[in-house]
């Protein structure tokens, strides 16, 4: 049971992630023009869906190959959701710094999870 629920939790990361990269969002909410901030929240929702998906995963039997499927997965979801915001939208563009603050997020939340972990000898 727990194991589902990690997996319709990283479904709806994923889903809600896609989503308001591909969608063009009410304008209600205003952000500021500075870069930094679009960085930010591309780290943080890499974040959670890199430890949302390692969640889902990680009682499985062979996790630690899984592992590094699930972060390469990952890094290239982020790299097409770019393409296709150059591609497919004209209120979005595909920037490389994005992928650099998307593989930011995975790498950190990676750390995060394998430090936990295995320091509690869970892996």
């Amino acid at each position: 049971m727990e194991r589902k629920l990690y997996f319709l939790i990283a479904i709806f990361f994923t889903v809600v992630i896609t989503g308001g990269s591909l969608f063009k969002l009410n304008n209600t909410i205003e952000l500021p023009s500075v870069n930094f901030i679009d960085k930010i929240l591309h780290l943080s929702a890499y974040f959670v869906v890199t430890l949302s998906w390692l969640f889902a995963f990680y009682k499985s039997l062979k996790f630690s190959s899984r592992e590094s499927l699930i972060i390469t997965a990952i890094f290239i979801y982020g790299i097409i959701i770019e393409v296709l915001q150059g591609t497919l939208t004209s209120y979005r563009q595909a920037d490389l710094l994005d992928i650099f603050a998307n593989l930011t997020g995975i790498v950190i939340a990676w750390v995060l999870f394998s430090r936990i972990f295995s320091k509690n000898g869970m892996k």
